[in-house]
């Protein structure tokens, strides 16, 4: 795996903290040079960025909110400066269960902020290069599995986030850009589950009596590998525990 993330650039969104942090890391780790974007946490991603650098990687931190256009341009602009290409987008920034937040916040972030990210980047992407949306099995299966109510918001507008970047597949392909999508079940330790847990426990817990809830780093283990990996074609699927979703 090392040889094929080996001088790679890879830019994560959203990745302060959480699986963003730990996929960070792994590549990291594993020889990539990586952009570790942020909206407020500055001081979390340049922890990030000493942890890759401390295991001989080399990181960038870049302050962004990816539902500004403008924003997303600059952000771009900084990674080719830094790592003259940009060869794998991890679309990990995700919101809409904060209390308080704008009604039309989650789709804002989950699908049009995932869009406008993803066809600016494909613009200066080269053949060869992968885009990687990240989601949960509750958003994915959206309308063919139950969703706690309190999550609803998020999976349908994450649900959007992925057909649109579907629909987005034969303008990547003519670019010679691939797409993969990392659906995983509740991932145990993140800030989704412990806020879902707040306002609905029962819903957390139905899902650990399926089984143990994958780990921030097993799930950031399958982001790297979907992020390097060959794929029969885009849009392929990776599925990260929750065997009863995948049941017919």
């Amino acid at each position: 795996m090392t040889q094929r993330v080996a001088g790679k650039s890879v830019l994560i969104t959203g990745a302060s903290r959480g699986i963003g942090a730990e996929t960070a890391v792994q590549l990291g780790a594993a020889g990539a040079m990586v952009a570790v974007n942020y909206r407020e946490k500055k001081r979390r991603a340049d922890g990030v960025v000493r942890a890759i650098e401390k295991s001989g990687g080399r990181a960038l931190a870049i302050g962004a909110d990816v539902t500004d256009s403008a924003a997303i341009d600059a952000m771009l602009a900084s990674v080719a400066a830094e790592f003259g290409a940009l060869d794998v987008l991890v679309l990990n920034a995700s919101g809409g269960l904060e209390l308080g937040a704008d009604p039309g916040y989650a789709m804002s972030i989950n699908r049009d902020a995932q869009l406008a990210m993803a066809r600016a980047a494909a613009e200066r992407m080269e053949p060869g290069s992968r885009i990687v949306f990240l989601t949960s099995h509750q958003a994915h299966f959206h309308g063919r599995k139950p969703v706690p109510v309190e999550y609803e918001p998020i999976a349908e507008s994450k649900r959007a986030g992925e057909d649109a970047l579907r629909g987005m597949i034969p303008e990547f392909d003519s670019r010679g850009i691939e797409l993969v999508v990392v659906s995983g079940d509740m991932i145990e330790g993140t800030i989704v589950v412990t806020l879902l847990e707040r306002r609905n426990p029962d819903a957390v817990a139905a899902r650990t009596a399926q089984g143990a809830l994958p780990t921030v780093a097993e799930f950031a283990a399958a982001v790297v590998d979907a992020s390097i990996m060959p794929i029969e074609k885009s849009g392929h699927t990776v599925y990260v525990g929750g065997a009863d979703y995948l049941e017919q």
